[in-house]
């Protein structure tokens, strides 16, 4: 293990311990900026390290997990500190993890592995469940509240809410169980893996130094985004921009550990592996945000907005039906990475100009 790769993290966590509860200035936030960068980079380390000592798909599962858990806690506590005013911080960050992990991160992998390889392939009896699950928990989240009578606007009752939680924690319990034991070859890579996964595996000892290291370097990565969140909000506010751009930003910043896993993954030709990392990463942060999310809003009274204004859903129903078409054929080219990565630019585009 490089020496490098234990000072980052914990260097990244002493940034955090002074940045936490001061205000903001010009060279902290630069420092602030850079170490989360830093931690990034070791994360998709180390998560690599653990990846190739366990195997797949329990190795993407694990950065998944990790990343999803902290980032639950990252809006819990930012809907706390709101207070009583009704928050959309939930379905924004949720929403956006979609689109980026749908049209973002596919279209990346899509890409950088179709530059390289011309054509990619991958399981169709992995990827078209993943996305079977993550479309209905999408809906069920995001879609059916605007049409539910029992309270007004795009909420849910407490026992609806109470309904889409459970279910929620259930279908992605289920989905973990075919993935990683019922039917774990559906997520295995088709055909031989790239030149990384030739080398010997790390010793057990190793491994767990890396999933230490892995969740100290993931904590500084959401708490330093934290940091940097109100810095964010006043940038937006001052441009005038809607507050649905917030939630973009601490989505693109807690994913990006998962975004260069799956990118260099897709590079080394391991499709797979990549489509394990975004569709998990998607399915992860719906499966677990939202039970937590829920159970804050029904203990503490807070009212949470759920539905998606109408342009939101017009974009959302695109990036399913397009997610679809790309994944039920097994193989990918330039042409469908960059489709939907045009998804990705209109998506971005219309939250900031609506």
């Amino acid at each position: 293990m490089s020496l490098w790769s234990i000072i980052v993290p914990f260097a990244a966590g002493a940034v955090l311990a002074a940045a936490w509860g001061r205000p903001a200035s010009g060279p902290l936030l630069v420092i602030a900026a850079i170490a989360l960068i830093a931690a990034v980079i070791v994360a998709v380390h180390h998560a690599e390290v653990i990846a190739h000592r366990v195997g797949e798909p329990f190795g993407t599962l694990v950065l998944a997990l990790a990343v999803t858990v902290i980032e639950g806690s990252l809006i819990v506590s930012m809907m706390l500190s709101a207070g009583p005013e009704p928050s959309a911080l939930a379905r924004d960050t949720v929403f956006a993890t979609v689109m980026i992990v749908c049209n973002g991160v596919v279209g990346l992998c899509l890409l950088a592995g179709s530059v390289r390889h011309h054509v990619v392939t991958f399981r169709v009896e992995g990827t078209v469940p993943a996305l079977a699950v993550l479309a209905t928990l999408v809906t069920l989240t995001l879609v059916v509240p605007n049409f539910t009578s029992a309270t007004a606007g795009p909420t849910l009752s407490v026992s609806q809410l109470t309904f889409v939680g459970v279910v929620s924690l259930v279908l992605y319990a289920v989905f973990v169980l075919v993935q990683t034991v019922r039917h774990r070859d559906y997520f295995l890579a088709v055909g031989p893996d790239g030149e990384e996964d030739h080398a010997a595996p790390p010793s057990t000892l190793a491994a767990l130094a890396s999933l230490g290291l892995l969740l100290v370097s993931l904590v500084a990565v959401v708490g330093l985004a934290k940091a940097l969140a109100p810095t964010i909000e006043s940038a937006v506010r001052a441009a005038g921009m809607p507050q649905a751009v917030v939630g973009i930003c601490i989505a693109l910043m807690v994913l990006m550990p998962e975004t260069l896993s799956a990118v260099r993954a897709a590079r080394n030709n391991r499709m797979q592996t990549s489509f394990n990392l975004a569709l998990g990463s998607a399915l992860a942060t719906i499966g677990l945000t939202i039970p937590v999310v829920a159970v804050t809003s029904i203990v503490m009274g807070l009212p949470l907005l759920l539905g998606l204004p109408p342009t939101d859903m017009t974009l959302l129903a695109l990036t399913l039906l397009l997610t679809s078409m790309t994944l039920v054929g097994g193989r990918g080219t330039v042409l469908q990475g960059a489709v939907h990565l045009v998804v990705f630019a209109t998506y971005l585009f219309l939250a900031m100009a609506p």
